[in-house]
């Protein structure tokens, strides 16, 4: 059987692609996308000319909900290191982030969990005024495994970080751009055309110019490979543990991984209902 491919690319000029992610009802993130992602990553690391790469989302409502928590988690964790010697869930993360190309995410709808690290990896992050972002996994009893620890304190501060990861709470995109999650918030009408201009703009640059200065922000910013591999560690030992059993079905039950009931406030819906 085929997989379908989740990420579709426009190559809206030599040095400008976009590229929309779809994958199901809510934009789950599986075992198929990391490898697609690893594909798509090599494609962009090899192109000379390419400059700007816009990730957006075919659903309004999800960008990339979260992880599938269905996922056959023997398959995943059975998949060979990387290039950067990282499982590829991680190295994808990685690779992502230190491109030679300047990375946006166009945020409409929810992006949590999965969704939540793979925006934290691009470089830019610009949601509409409805977005919802957060980290979730330790209200199911996780420690979140695709580099959140590392990535978030240095964008929100070690205090926000914290209130982010550890209350699992949604952030409506306002808050978020207060805090540093993203960039700034757009009406949702206007989202798209600035983020095209925007891209459009820096894609007009001198290459060399923009990748340089890209690799000196790295040099400041971006945390140390070996900073995220202990926190995937924790995820494959704290996720599925029988003690949450119930309480992860009861969210199924409720409507978890299909585009209503919980899905939609999970920031409220994640906390168990014993204290």
């Amino acid at each position: 059987m085929t997989t379908a491919e989740q990420f579709r690319v426009a190559e809206i000029s030599p040095s400008y692609w976009k590229v929309t992610f779809e994958n199901g009802p809510i934009n789950l993130m599986d075992v198929d996308t990391v490898e697609q992602l690893s594909t798509l990553i090599g494609r962009i690391e090899t192109n000379p000319d390419l400059t700007v790469v816009v990730f957006d989302s075919a659903n309004p409502e999800f960008f990339i909900a979260h992880w599938d928590l269905l996922a056959d988690r023997a398959r995943i964790g059975a998949m060979q290191p990387g290039p950067t010697g990282l499982h590829p869930y991680l190295d994808n993360f990685v690779r992502l982030s230190r491109l030679p190309v300047l990375t946006i995410s166009s945020i409409k709808g929810r992006v949590r969990g999965a969704g939540s690290e793979f925006v934290l990896a691009t470089d830019v992050r610009f949601a509409g005024e409805n977005a919802v972002l957060g980290q979730f996994e330790v209200g199911l009893g996780s420690v979140p495994g695709g580099g959140p620890m590392a990535r978030l304190p240095r964008l929100v501060g070690r205090g926000r970080a914290l209130e982010i990861l550890l209350g699992a709470d949604d952030f409506p995109a306002a808050l978020a751009a207060e805090y540093g999650y993203v960039n700034r918030v757009l009406p949702e009408a206007e989202l798209d055309e600035f983020v095209d201009a925007f891209a459009q703009r820096v894609a007009r640059f001198d290459r060399v110019a923009v990748v340089r200065t890209k690799e000196l922000v790295n040099v400041a910013s971006l945390p140390q490979d070996q900073e995220f591999a202990p926190g995937l560690t924790a995820f494959f030992q704290t996720s599925g543990r029988p003690e949450n059993a119930a309480h992860v079905g009861d969210l199924f039950e409720r409507g978890l991984q299909t585009p209503s009931g919980v899905e939609l406030d999970l920031g409220r819906e994640i906390v168990p209902s014993r204290v």
